[in-house]
């Protein structure tokens, strides 16, 4: 996007809460003071009439949020308002006390009579502890129907008559009677796994109350008040996809089956009549939430693991028979405990599967997986996502052809390309050189390189764009953006997304609409609908001569997107689960062999079966309940900011680094800053994750550490682990890198704010003690890390020898990194003699790939000439990892002999390409 286009401002507000979640558990906290104060005081004082009216005010504005969950339903609010308009103070407080409990500790969910009974009472909720009842998991059903409060009571009723001991889940029933209040009910009530749409309800909300407005924003932005009352059910469906895409949709209609309209069948799991038994639609949302429910593969294993068996084949380990047995390594069988030997074995067939060809279990879970993550095509990984990046890289892109790629990507990439032999152009990202850190590579940059590669005659050479979605740091590009100006320079362009941090994307509605999968989907409907070729006509007609185009022409478009996912990194599977998804209109046709070629080479013939378990179970899991996990993750990751950002102590030493730190203001069109401050609150990201180039994920929680004197490797090892061991997995010079994921904790989110402040009091008391000199070594220190930051270095070039054509963008690096199997052809440099030898005329030149940790990604590459910006980033660099670098040798370079003699023979093999393309012609 250019920096002049015009800026979005939000249309909402700042809100003293982050989401409706931590709003409605601060509210029931609060009430449960002011009826516990109410419960004291003295009857007729003031004081009381003091709490009684702030009692009454709050169960009112959570009558406004309540209304939107089956639980505490509208029975335990009554019961609250008639309590305290007879001055019951001591029972009301009791009861709060009780609900707020439960509703905190989630426990309601293992027995939701307990919330559900209407007439439930301190002797009834005495008599029914959770605890002594039966786990059944519990949801909630959403009812979208203008029904009175009597037909309501009577649906409750008729629904519960219906459960019977052998269900094995149980739901609370919510009912919504407009349009807009139930897709509120969609994105405040994670519990809601089913909707029943029953004829047409009216528009506009009922329930908005001031209090959630802040939170409604998705809601009040869609504008379908002016659509016919009789289209609201099935624009209601469409919603459900995009707003909650799990959920299971069901549509009650009078409307006759050859009158119905295939959007609308399509929309919704299956339609019902009127007239049908309510039985059938219970036993179907039962059923369709068991569906979810199923996991193929790993219940396969469990079946199979409590099989007596005989062990004839490899795998000593299998049953536990070696391990149990020993009187050496019995204490390892101890720890893992007995399931996991009894379901390690090699057998393929015994209700197993294969794999390199499932058929069974496994393709079944594959194929549920790629319901459950939007994709056409899902395989299961086993050795990382660095496998399943050489796996896309070798299934796409053969010898020659040219890749763009960010030069910051993970190195399997790097590597990828080696093996394919591909020529890579890279793109370098905008640098954030106060915290040592790259950001993302700009829309412009990808274009610009791209028009290169057309004005030289090698824009058919082009196969893929590579970019990492969300980056380490958590920078996420507008994915439909890139996707679409670039389809419109090249239309059959493959877009590779990592997406290893990014899981989790998927199921949060801010964040599914960057993600691959979503929007492959998306622009594949657009594109082929007659309102975009309207659009695309006009478009083409208006345009200047010698304008770039921005819209992709529907006639030659192709939608080929490939995303690749470490799940175990932010979603539940053992190290190393992955998975391969793919929406590629011309997989079939054109890709399906040569990814099952290059899915073959890279996949062991022995995979871990706890690991595709575990992906099963993850897949499970985030069906049911992804929208609810990564929201938490979410808000948590929001408390932690604000936590360091309020207390004076902690923003002494420490920053947690916000949006504007992370992409500048020509990439923020809606010119979001921060999403949390003191004085405001918390800022609404709706705007800037729909418009921005570029928008920080919250769960990456920077710290800056350069007012400790202390750098990055240091703070982690010495203060962090050592003390508190506390884990994380990556720092620049002066920041450490916390996350947020769907296994964090409120505990854990306490303990390491506890941690911080401890640190941060340590941090008082050396400074008290050290004497003026050592201070000012100290000041020096800080000044250095927040001062003196070495500029980021670009990629420089490669050199003419491994040039793919002189002069145009890409290189052959797969010939410079094999060149480097001979000794003789490298040579070392000390690196405090590279710029003097670089000033004297030589051009040094790498023979291998240098990677620094951090911040973990090559500066250096097979081929690539050694600058001066390099050389002075390597050398005021201070990581204890320099990965193909050797302090005691020095930078591995190119023999200037090699480099004269490869450069001819490139030269002589360029002539002989271009004579045989004459000849051809």
């Amino acid at each position: 996007m250019s920096t002049n286009q015009k800026q979005i401002k939000p249309d909402s507000k700042s809100s003293p809460y982050y989401n409706i979640g931590q709003l409605r558990v601060d509210y029931w906290n609060k009430l449960k003071i002011e009826t516990s104060e109410l419960a004291r005081c003295q009857k007729g004082s003031a004081n009381e009439k003091k709490h009684k009216q702030t009692a009454q005010d709050l169960i009112a504005d959570l009558k406004g949020v309540e209304c939107f969950f089956a639980s505490p339903g509208k029975g335990r609010m009554q019961k609250l308002e008639y309590l305290l308009s007879n001055h019951e103070h001591t029972s009301l407080s009791l009861l709060v006390a009780e609900t707020t409990k439960q509703l905190v500790g989630d426990s309601y969910r293992v027995n939701p009579e307990y919330l559900d009974n209407d007439e439930n009472s301190l002797e009834w909720m005495e008599e029914h502890e959770p605890s002594n009842s039966i786990r059944k998991n519990h949801f909630e059903v959403l009812f979208i129907d203008a029904i009175s409060e009597q037909e309501e009571s009577q649906l409750r009723h008729r629904l519960q008559a219906l459960r019977t001991s052998n269900d094995q889940f149980t739901y609370g029933v919510v009912v919504q009677r407009s349009f807009q209040d139930a897709l509120i009910a969609l994105l405040f009530n994670h519990n809601i796994q089913a909707v029943v749409v029953r004829y047409a309800p009216p528009y506009h909300s009922k329930n908005s109350s001031p209090l959630i407005k802040p939170y409604i924003q998705p809601v009040k932005k869609l504008d379908f008040a002016s659509a016919p009352e009789t289209d609201l059910g099935p624009i209601i469906g469409e919603l459900i996809g995009r707003l909650r895409p799990e959920l299971d949709a069901y549509y009650v209609t009078d409307t006759a089956l050859g009158h119905l309209k295939d959007s609308t069948i399509k929309r919704f799991k299956r339609i019902f009549y009127q007239t049908e038994d309510l039985q059938e639609l219970h036993l179907t949302i039962l059923r369709g939430i068991a569906e979810r429910y199923e996991t193929p593969f790993f219940s396969a294993l469990v079946e199979y693991s409590q099989k007596p068996t005989g062990i004839f084949h490899a795998m000593p380990i299998s049953r536990g028979n070696s391990v149990f047995k020993s009187r050496w390594i019995h204490d390892f069988g101890e720890f893992y405990g007995r399931n996991m030997f009894l379901a390690e074995t090699s057998a393929t067939t015994g209700g197993l599967d294969s794999l390199l060809q499932p058929t069974g279990p496994l393709k079944k879970a594959q194929e549920m997986a790629r319901d459950a993550y939007g994709s056409q095509y899902t395989y299961f990984v086993t050795n990382g996502t660095s496998t399943a990046n050489k796996i896309v890289m070798q299934a796409l892109v053969q010898p020659g052809n040219v890749v763009l790629i960010d030069r910051d990507c993970h190195k399997s990439h790097h590597y990828g390309l080696v093996l394919a032999g591909a020529y890579p152009v890279y793109l370098d990202s905008y640098p954030i050189e106060k915290y040592s850190m790259y950001g993302a590579v700009p829309l412009e940059q990808i274009k610009g390189k791209l028009l290169q590669l057309k004005e030289s005659g090698r824009l058919d050479k082009v196969k893929m764009l590579l970019l990492t979605n969300c980056t380490f740091d958590g920078l996420v590009y507008n994915v439909e953006r890139v996707m679409e100006e670039v389809l419109a320079i090249k239309p059959d362009m493959i877009f590779l997304w990592d997406e290893a941090w990014f899981a989790f994307a998927g199921f949060a509605n801010n964040y599914r609409q960057r993600t691959g999968m979503y929007v492959a989907n998306k622009l594949h409907a657009k594109y082929k609908s007659e309102a975009y070729r309207k659009k695309y006509e006009a478009y083409i007609q208006g345009m200047d001569n010698g304008e770039v185009p921005k819209l992709p022409d529907p006639d030659k478009v192709r939608i080929r997107v490939y995303a690749t996912q470490s799940t175990h990194k932010t979603l539940s599977s053992f190290r190393q689960g992955s998975m391969i998804h793919i929406w590629d209109q011309d997989f079939r046709r054109k890709s399906e062999n040569t990814f099952m070629e290059a899915y073959m080479t890279h996949t062991s013939t022995s995979p871990n079966y706890q690991m595709l378990a575990s992906l099963d179970a993850g897949r499970r899991q985030v069906q049911l309940e992804g929208f609810e996990l990564v929201e938490k993750s979410i808000e948590l990751a929001m408390v932690l900011r604000a936590k360091v950002n309020d207390n004076p102590q902690l923003s002494k030493y420490f920053d947690i680094l916000t949006v504007h730190d992370f992409i500048p203001d020509s990439y923020r069109q809606t010119g979001l800053k921060e999403y949390y401050t003191k004085n405001e609150g918390w800022n609404r990201m709706d705007d800037a994750w729909e418009h921005d180039e570029f928008v920080l994920d919250p769960t990456r929680i920077t710290l800056h550490i350069g007012r400790t004197g202390v750098d990055g490797d240091t703070f982690k090892n010495k203060y962090l682990m050592d003390k508190f061991n506390i884990q994380i997995n990556k720092t620049s010079r002066n920041t450490v890198l916390f996350m947020t994921n769907i296994g964090t904790t409120r505990g854990s989110v306490t303990y390491l704010t506890n941690a911080l402040l401890k640190i941060a009091d340590d941090l008082d008391r050396e400074f008290r003690a050290l004497n003026d000199k050592e201070t000012e070594i100290r000041q020096g220190r800080i000044h250095s890390l927040t001062e003196e930051v070495p500029p980021l270095p670009d990629f420089s070039y490669f050199h003419p020898s491994f040039q793919a054509v002189p002069g145009v963008p890409g290189g052959n690096l797969r010939a410079a990194f094999f060149l480097a199997y001979e000794e003789e052809n490298y040579e070392y440099v000390p690196l405090d003699e590279c710029l003097p030898a670089m000033e004297n005329g030589r051009t040094l030149v790498a023979s291998t790939f240098v990677i620094p940790y951090p911040p973990g990604f090559p500066v250096l590459v097979p081929g690539q000439v050694v600058s001066e910006e390099i050389i002075n980033f390597l050398t005021v660099l201070d990581v204890s990892e320099i990965h193909g670098y050797r302090s005691d040798l020095g930078l591995r370079v190119f023999r200037e002999s090699i480099l004269d003699r490869h450069k001819t023979t490139t030269a002589i093999g360029a002539m002989a390409t271009g004579m045989r393309k004459k000849v051809s012609q």
